[in-house]
């Protein structure tokens, strides 16, 4: 009669354990790269969008007031110009980046 899977797999890791090898390489081996750096950063960007897209969204369903009510709560903190251009670039980066980086893919 065969072998169960439960004891395959146990002869499996038996064998990989006496051997003392790595199971596969890990990140630490990897020599960061330009290709690998904008491909983790598009992956983040993306997920990033995903969720501020996500929020805003649940924000325009849920919150009472309308979109008006709350710009005009914004201008009424007068916040520096250092911290709204802040604000613009983290909110822009995101899209700008993730929106080239899939053209430059697709190219």
């Amino acid at each position: 009669m065969g072998t169960t899977a439960k004891e395959e797999m146990a002869h499996f890791w038996e064998k990989n354990t006496k051997s003392n090898r790595p199971l596969s390489p890990h990140v630490t081996i990897y020599k960061w790269s330009l290709p690998m750096a904008m491909s983790i950063t598009h992956r983040g960007t993306g997920v990033v969008l995903s969720l501020g897209v996500s929020l805003f969204g649940l924000a325009a369903l849920l919150l009472p007031e309308q979109f008006p009510h709350y710009l005009a709560m914004v201008k009424s903190l007068s916040l520096g110009p250092a911290l709204i251009y802040s604000a613009k670039f983290a909110l822009a980066f995101p899209l700008s980046y993730h929106t080239w980086n899939g053209v430059r893919h697709l190219v």
